[in-house]
């Protein structure tokens, strides 16, 4: 605990909200339900809600990396093949090339 949350804690003050949400993005926090509707004893829907909330280093930890994966987040999405496509085609064509902008 950091001496800031000590000092917190011994006057009574209530918790800020960037501590509670580090403190929540630390540890992780799990909030699970169901929705049931039934008619007559018959049930016509179930929903099922699991929400994870947790840092990208807590969820990694927990084995869960799907974003690392994830052709569209990892940038392997086909967007490196286009723009070069595009370049070549620019430069065919006699027109200035549209350079690629870093970490885009």
């Amino acid at each position: 605990m950091s001496s800031r949350e000590l000092d917190n804690y011994r006057s009574g003050q209530p918790a800020q909200l960037a501590d509670v949400l580090e403190r929540v993005l630390d540890k992780g926090i799990v909030i699970a339900g169901d929705i049931r509707i039934n008619l007559l004893d018959i049930e016509l829907l179930t929903v099922k809600i699991r929400l994870l909330i947790a840092s990208a280093d807590k969820a990694r930890e927990m084995g869960i990396d799907w974003w690392q994966n994830d052709p569209f987040l990892s940038g392997r999405d086909g967007r490196g093949q286009l723009e070069e496509r595009l370049r070549r085609l620019e430069e065919k064509a006699g027109l200035p090339t549209t350079e690629r902008q870093e970490g885009s």
